[in-house]
């Protein structure tokens, strides 16, 4: 387990954004698809529509409006970043999508790179980016979770299609000697159960030269064990959040929101009842997004921001959990804008 050993310098969010696809596909629309309904759906994930990036749209662009709505919110330049961090496990390009975001924004000052963690992306490059700030090496980060998971769902399969949507979603970071928004945080990983949840590559093979062979590039749909996921989320997340509330002596009704990756909503409910937390704290916009990967938690946050429910000094208990397998806790405090 990864984990806060030590603090140096702090660090402080100060703006937020966030982008969707402008087609939204309801539950009553995907049934014309597959063999499923509304009913169905609902009552099982809780999912009522989701977003679907179309032909006049890409993940990059929704990664450029998300960073730029941010930076606005904090009143920063582009040129002011040192550092962008995109969480993504669908990128443009298998080289690396953030330096074409980095050019997007005009970000001239900043290093970007990619960092893959599936729905846990966005919580653990909060984290990575935390790092740089509080070693004093940079003074200002973009932090961008965003998943175009449609190109990868088979739509054929209604167990998973109906679970999944497109998003983007964005927070500005900056060092602080004054406090630290980053209270405590704990990572996690377990391989040995990651074929639980993937999007393994193909296993085409075509004649190269001679005997010899190569592998044609490409991904097989995602692949999906729902109810192993589930019990893997029911159990782990909770035992996260209570093990990280106890490192960093919180109780649970002092926290102001519990902000969960957007996965199901009967995980959401099972984590908020395990702690007592009353539903009004629980954050969720699942019913209108789906599964959106690293995109769930940024998008939910800029929304609750924007609209007021989160205010500067709240304290939020964050949770990310998905394929690798992978999960994480931080406790958050929001600051915003100067």
């Amino acid at each position: 387990m990864v984990e806060q050993l030590h603090r140096t310098g702090g660090v402080m969010f100060r703006g937020s954004g966030s982008a969707t696809p402008q087609r939204s596909i309801s539950n009553t629309e995907l049934g014309q698809r597959v063999e499923t309904s509304d009913d169905w759906i609902r009552s099982r994930t809780g999912i009522a529509a989701r977003r679907v990036i179309g032909a006049d749209e890409s993940l990059g662009e929704l990664s450029g409006l998300a960073a730029e709505r941010a930076l606005a919110m904090a009143g920063w330049s582009a040129d002011s970043l040192d550092l962008i961090l995109l969480a993504t496990s669908t990128p443009d390009d298998l080289f690396g999508s953030a330096p074409r975001l980095q050019a997007r924004i005009g970000a001239v000052n900043a290093a970007a790179f990619d960092l893959t963690a599936a729905c846990s992306g966005f919580l653990f490059a909060v984290v990575t980016a935390a790092q740089y700030l509080r070693s004093g090496a940079m003074q200002r980060i973009l932090v961008v979770g965003a998943d175009q998971l449609s190109r990868w769902v088979d739509w054929d399969d209604r167990r998973s299609c109906v679970l999944f949507g497109d998003a983007a979603g964005a927070v500005v970071m900056e060092a602080s000697d004054e406090q630290d928004d980053l209270q405590g945080f704990l990572l996690r990983s377990d391989g040995g159960r990651g074929a639980v949840l993937q999007l393994p590559q193909s296993s085409e093979r075509a004649p190269l030269v001679g005997d010899a062979s190569h592998q044609r590039g490409g991904f097989e749909p995602i692949q999906m064990n729902g109810q192993e996921v589930y019990k893997f989320a029911v159990r782990e997340v909770p035992a996260i959040l209570e093990a990280l509330l106890q490192k960093t002596e919180t109780q649970a009704d002092s926290l102001d929101w519990l902000l969960l990756h957007q996965a199901n909503q009967r995980i959401l409910d099972a984590v908020a009842e395990r702690f007592s937390i009353p539903n009004e704290k629980v954050l969720s916009n699942l019913a209108h997004y789906g599964n959106t990967s690293a995109a769930t938690i940024p998008l939910m946050l800029d929304e609750a921001v924007r609209d007021g429910r989160i205010e500067p000094g709240h304290r939020i208990a964050s949770s990310g959990f998905g394929a690798g397998l992978s999960w994480g806790a931080a406790l958050l405090r929001w600051s915003g804008p100067a």
